[in-house]
């Protein structure tokens, strides 16, 4: 899941995530310049956060739970 640190979006969606049990790896893109051109490239320009990243290569931006969770098939 690609954050901020001042993303409100970002730290609902990991409580959320986290109290169903799912598993996230965080990153920070004011961290980390690929990470952040990543995010740009799939979203058409735009540093838009949460951004997830899933096994099978796809992203969904600012998802609710509900989405997330039938793309993982929980």
């Amino acid at each position: 899941m690609y954050t901020t640190a001042w993303c409100g979006f970002c730290h609902r969606l990991k409580a959320q995530l986290n109290r169903e049990g799912i598993e996230i790896t965080e990153i920070d893109i004011e961290h980390d310049h690929d990470s952040a051109m990543f995010v740009e490239n799939v979203n058409g320009g735009n540093q838009t956060v949460p951004t997830l990243l899933f096994d099978d290569g796809s992203t969904m931006t600012n998802p609710s739970l509900a989405q997330v969770k039938a793309k993982l098939g929980v």
